[in-house]
């Protein structure tokens, strides 16, 4: 495999995890009963940042000379948001905050591993570093909400 496919489908999976988490937590929000309605804006505000990195990353992708679609490099990494998806559901506080946190978790190696691998090109480290960064900021934000709600 050439490094600009190998760099295409890190790019695409870490597009993919973004939009699984967007849909994570749309489910989320859906399910979310009144007396949690305060996680229904900042879940929002996670979906937000999940569609706005993935326009990013959808334009880096869109600038390699080759684009490969048939398979990525690491596609399960997506996955495990998509299994957070099936899980919420639970009405209070402390299971909602941790299925999210799970979710935010493999967002977060998803991104570790893409940074960490040495394949990417240089005009995306900013771009995905930056992105890093906010995920890393949601992850342990849900955690310490988590870590309150079980108190």
């Amino acid at each position: 495999m050439e490094n600009t496919e190998i760099e295409t489908g890190i790019i695409k999976d870490l597009i993919e995890i973004n939009n699984d988490r967007v849909a994570g937590f749309e489910k989320a929000i859906a399910d979310i009963k009144d007396e949690n309605i305060d996680l229904k804006d900042l879940f929002e505000t996670y979906a937000q940042q999940s569609r706005k990195n993935a326009q990013e990353l959808s334009a880096i992708a869109g600038s390699a000379p080759h684009l490969e679609t048939e398979k990525s490099v690491s596609g399960t990494l997506h996955r495990a948001w998509i299994d957070v998806k099936s899980l919420f559901g639970g009405s209070d506080r402390g299971s909602i905050l941790s299925e999210a946190e799970r979710g935010e978790d493999a967002i977060k190696k998803a991104y570790k591993d893409a940074l960490s691998g040495g394949e990417l090109p240089e005009s995306a480290i900013e771009i995905i570093n930056t992105q890093a960064q906010g995920i890393n900021a949601a992850h342990d934000h849900i955690k310490a909400l988590r870590d309150t709600a079980q108190l």
